[in-house]
């Protein structure tokens, strides 16, 4: 029932995709870890230096913005308040 634009923010996985290739990465480069703690410790830090990266909101977001205003007006502007 959505527009587009709107669907492309709600159903997109590319992020999540990126975010598990970085573990994997992370993982595989390592190979084996002597404790389950050394590899929790290997993902938090992963995940803290993924983290960093996160400045950019999705490029979709400004046109499903624009649509979020025309179909729920004042109260999707309140909340971005």
């Amino acid at each position: 029932a959505f527009p587009e634009e709107v669907r492309k923010i709600i159903y997109t996985t590319n992020a999540i995709e990126a975010l598990n290739s970085k573990l994997r990465r992370a993982v595989r480069a390592r190979g084996h870890f002597p404790s389950d703690d050394a590899a929790m410790k290997l993902l938090f830090l992963v995940l803290n230096r993924a983290e960093k990266e996160w400045k950019m909101p999705p490029r979709e977001w400004a046109m499903a913005k624009a649509q979020f205003v025309i179909l729920y007006g004042d109260r999707f502007t309140q909340a971005m308040a």
